[in-house]
């Protein structure tokens, strides 16, 4: 038995809640997923984990032996980083999750072909999804998420804050009026984006009181891209990151309303599996996101 790699087998069985996500992780065989957990028990004298067909546990032993070799391992795994010096030269895959809308309304997309120049050993493998994917389970190094972060074991940074405004074009505005308070959506056409948290509800706030207006609207959509086109098409109003308006705004094309009611903001973050040591590629290209990102900013998101 190899127990280094007993140890490890046993630790991502364990994390990741099965044999087969820890034979993808590791690309070892469910067999040899197996033959390792089965060699550790022999070797121990004692059943880690209770298994079926249907689920895995851990036993007490188990949890006991976990907690202990994590930081075991924990601690080789710094100790050999250490021996690297931090300025190594990222090189290998480098697999990104991102958003379709993020990805092309900021400049992301067009600062790519710059972060590949800047790192000739590396290679990118850019996947544009909106669904919010599982990092570990589908082997990416690191995602890019906007909104609310759920998933407490990952490790996170934030790139860029955004404000959502409400708008509409001058011909919308001129034909059934300009809201001045909240309350007035009532009365207009609502574009709703279906993939917020309260696709019928908009909140906003000024000073300390904060107002939830239950709004309505003949338009329903799961793209952004899809209600900044309609909100050009004079078709209603809508709530939107002001970064993917923010040339529609300057050019005119749309105008804000309730200026003195502030929105949600939109916080976007970049996050990867929560290791003590990050290696070179992630920790190169979070930084140039950092970068690139805190430039889009509007002056009054910054600290």
């Amino acid at each position: 038995m190899d127990r280094l790699t007993a140890l490890n087998v046993f630790r991502r069985v364990v994390e990741l809640g099965s044999f087969a996500a820890a034979s993808r992780d590791l690309r070892l065989s469910t067999a040899a997923i197996s033959k390792n957990i089965g060699e550790l028990e022999t070797h121990l004298g004692v059943r880690l984990l209770n298994r079926t067909t249907r689920r895995m546990s851990m036993t007490e032993a188990g949890s006991l032996y976990y907690d202990q070799i994590t930081r075991v391992l924990d601690d080789l795994e710094v100790a050999d980083g250490s021996l690297a010096p931090l300025q190594q030269v990222p090189k290998g895959v480098l697999r990104i999750s991102a958003p379709v809308t993020l990805t092309l309304m900021t400049s992301l997309s067009r600062a790519m072909p710059r972060f590949l120049d800047r790192y000739p050993n590396l290679a990118v493998d850019l996947r544009m999804d909106d669904r919010r994917v599982d990092i570990v389970e589908e082997g990416f190094d690191v995602a890019i998420r906007a909104g609310k972060l759920e998933d407490s074991s990952l490790i996170s940074r934030k790139l860029m804050t955004t404000p959502h405004v409400v708008c509409g074009a001058p011909s919308y505005l001129d034909r059934f009026g300009t809201p001045q308070e909240p309350d007035d959506l009532r009365r207009h056409n609502c574009i709703q984006f279906t993939l917020s948290s309260q696709p019928d509800k908009w909140v906003f706030e000024r000073g300390e009181h904060s107002v939830q207006v239950p709004i309505e609207g003949r338009y329903k959509v799961t793209s952004s891209l899809a209600v900044r086109d309609a909100l050009c098409a004079g078709f209603g109003l809508g709530l939107i990151p002001w970064i993917y308006v923010r040339a529609e705004l300057e050019s005119g094309r749309l105008r804000t309303v309730l200026t003195d009611w502030s929105a949600v903001e939109l916080s976007v973050y970049a996050v990867y599996p929560s290791r003590r040591y990050v290696v070179p590629k992630v920790r190169a290209f979070v930084e140039f996101l950092v970068e690139e990102l805190s430039r889009e900013e509007p002056e009054t998101a910054k600290p």
